[in-house]
C-alpha cells in the first residue's frame, strides 16, 4: 500500500550538498531516500534510507527507483544531486574523459529522471530538482569540460520543464557558487596534462581551493533546494547563493566586453 508520507529520492546524499538537502528534507517531513555508488560505506544520515545506485548504468538506477517504489509506493521529489567535478585546461582532457564527466553530470541526470517519470506522471504530480552550478550560466577558464556538463543541464531542465506541465511535475534548477565541500578533491585531474598550461593551471587550482575553502556551507544550498522541490508555484531556477544571483544579474545586464575582462582579471589571466 502506497504511504501518506512524501518521498523524497537524494542521489548523492553520503556528503556535501547531498547530504544537506537530505536532511533539509528530513525535517521538512519528508521520507528521504539517499543513494551512494556503495549505501554499504556511505556515511549515516539520521533519517535517510540509503540504497545503492550508480547514476552511471543503466540497471543500477532502474533497480534502486524499483526498490523505492516496491518499499513505498510513491517518488514526490527527486533531486538529482550526484555529480563530479573536472579541472585542467580543454585540450588537457581526452574526449574519453570528458565522456565519463558527461556520463555522470549529465546522463546520470537523465536516466534517473527517465526512472521516476513514469511514477511521477501516474501520480498526476512530482518535483525533480536539477543540481546546477554557477558554471551553468557563465564560463570558467580550466572547467571547460564541467562547465559545459552543466549549461547541458540547465537546457535539458528548462525543456523538459515545459514537457511535463500538463502531467503536474515540474522542473527546477538549483545554481550553487563555490561551496565547502570536498568538491575541489574529489575532482578528476586532466588525463594528458601539457606543459604550455602547467603554469595556469597550477593558478587557478590554487583559486578554486580559496574559494571553497570561503565557500557557501552546504546548508545554505539546501535551503535553495528544500524551497525549489515544495514552493507551491517553483521558479525555473534558484541562485543556490547570493554570488550566483549577483552574477546572474551581471551577465544579463553588464555590456559583454566589461563581463569578459572582469572574468579574466578574476582568473588572473592576461588581459
Amino acid at each position: 500500500m502506497a504511504s501518506t508520507q512524501k518521498v523524497a529520492i537524494v542521489t548523492g546524499a553520503s556528503t556535501g550538498i547531498g547530504k544537506a538537502a537530505a536532511v533539509a528534507l528530513v525535517e521538512a517531513g519528508f521520507k528521504v531516500i539517499g543513494t551512494s555508488r556503495n549505501a554499504s560505506r556511505a556515511e549515516r544520515v539520521s533519517g535517510v534510507q540509503f540504497v545503492d545506485l550508480d547514476v552511471a548504468s543503466d540497471s543500477s538506477v532502474e533497480k534502486a527507483i524499483a526498490e523505492v517504489v516496491q518499499a513505498h509506493g510513491r517518488i514526490d521529489v527527486l533531486v538529482n544531486n550526484a555529480g563530479i567535478g573536472s579541472s585542467g585546461a580543454a585540450e588537457e582532457s581526452s574526449a574519453v574523459q570528458a565522456q565519463h564527466v558527461f556520463d555522470i553530470n549529465v546522463f546520470g541526470v537523465i536516466r534517473v529522471t527517465n526512472a521516476v517519470l513514469p511514477i511521477m506522471r501516474a501520480q498526476k504530480s512530482g518535483r525533480i530538482v536539477n543540481m546546477s552550478s554557477i558554471l551553468g550560466i557563465i564560463p570558467q577558464p580550466y572547467m571547460a569540460v564541467y562547465a559545459a556538463s552543466k549549461h547541458a543541464v540547465e537546457g535539458y531542465s528548462e525543456s523538459l520543464d515545459h514537457e511535463l506541465r500538463e502531467f503536474g511535475v515540474r522542473v527546477t534548477l538549483v545554481e550553487p557558487a563555490w561551496t565547502n565541500t570536498s568538491f575541489e578533491a574529489n575532482s578528476i585531474r586532466p588525463d594528458r596534462p601539457l606543459p604550455v598550461y602547467a603554469e595556469r593551471r597550477q593558478v587557478f587550482e590554487e583559486y578554486m581551493i580559496g574559494e571553497i575553502k570561503d565557500g557557501d556551507d552546504p546548508a545554505t544550498v539546501a535551503k535553495a533546494i528544500l524551497a525549489a522541490a515544495t514552493d507551491k508555484n517553483p521558479k525555473v531556477r534558484y541562485a543556490g547563493s547570493s554570488r550566483t544571483a549577483s552574477v546572474s544579474t551581471m551577465r544579463r545586464l553588464v555590456p559583454v566586453r566589461m563581463f569578459d575582462q572582469q572574468l579574466r582579471k578574476l582568473n588572473r589571466l592576461p588581459a
